[in-house]
């Protein structure tokens, strides 16, 4: 059983391995939905052009309730047209502000479904909150692989290692393709700062100590982030940095920043911030590996509204 000093020392031998040999590192294209503010990740290696596609939008209407498929579009144009072979659909964790595209992806273009085994905590949770009943399994059994902190990986030649990040939720974890690290939901560009780690099972402590892991890693690290709201000053969306310049400027986590003085910051600054937009029909879809619920007997699916229970 790996520890985490094992699983973190073998991440940077990775990293290491990839920064010397240009042949380990991966190519790397972002869509940035705007709607939601995510980015959604294609990762492939030249060489044998296996990918993985991280984190994917399905588009969602709410007031109508009315999904359509334009983000993932996207997507299946840039595989296809650059004669790519998806081997992962990865999510780092159950999102609470867009619904995943994974199933639609995966019928499109294949490959296998894959989150942090840790989501049968969070299906625990929101399955009880959401009343889902004995036919919801909390087994994680929606997903094809279910990820450990320090399992490895391959896409085509390319290297990769899950770390298991949690804070934000029980789940989050990061993925480390070649010299490239996708963090989630963890950090954002540095001007922003971190996640928020008010939703159950969160933990701003856990959140911490989880970054600092990230940010142990070698400073020309790639970090690659799943969202950005263009913190005030700055006119353009980014979600590229590394690790050296997170640990130098991000306002709320560099170098210097004591665990106890950011736990007091990010405890209070959550008490203030409203619950995401999408947050019920985005978790109650996401425990679900991205499928709706089953339809009913008209042949609708619902989404359920949990009144004055959060």
């Amino acid at each position: 059983m790996s520890t985490p000093d094992t699983v973190l020392q073998a991440a940077t031998d990775q990293i290491a391995r990839a920064s010397e040999q240009k042949g380990l590192r991966p190519s790397i294209a972002g869509f940035f939905d705007e709607a939601t503010y995510t980015v959604s990740y294609v990762v492939h290696d030249p060489e044998t052009c296996e990918a993985a596609i991280i984190d994917s939008v399905l588009d969602y209407e709410a007031a109508a309730g009315r999904t359509s498929y334009g983000s993932a579009d996207r997507i299946i144009e840039y595989v296809t047209s650059n004669n790519l072979k998806v081997i992962w659909l990865i999510e780092t964790h159950a999102h609470a502000d867009h619904i995943s595209a994974a199933p639609y992806l995966q019928q499109k273009l294949g490959g296998k479904l894959a989150i942090g085994k840790e989501i049968i905590r969070v299906q625990d949770v929101f399955g009880k909150l959401f009343n889902a009943g004995t036919d919801f399994e909390r087994d994680g059994s929606q997903f094809d692989h279910l990820f450990t902190d320090g399992e490895t990986f391959k896409l085509g030649k390319i290297e990769g290692i899950a770390l298991h990040v949690p804070g934000h939720t029980p789940a989050d974890m990061a993925f480390i393709i070649g010299d490239a690290a996708f963090v989630g939901d963890t950090i954002f560009m540095p001007d922003f700062g971190t996640a928020r780690a008010d939703f159950p099972g969160g933990d701003a402590r856990q959140l911490f100590q989880s970054i600092r892991r990230l940010l142990s890693l070698p400073d020309d690290t790639r970090l690659f982030l799943c969202h950005d709201y263009k913190a005030p000053g700055r006119d353009e969306y980014a979600w590229e940095s590394t690790v050296g310049q997170q640990r130098r400027e991000n306002v709320h986590v560099k170098d210097g920043v004591s665990e106890d003085d950011f736990v007091e910051m990010r405890t209070s600054r959550d008490a203030t911030l409203a619950m995401p937009n999408l947050i019920m029909p985005s978790v109650q879809v996401n425990i679900r590996g991205g499928r709706l619920p089953e339809p009913e007997e008209n042949g609708v699916s619902y989404i359920k509204i949990p009144v004055n229970a959060v």
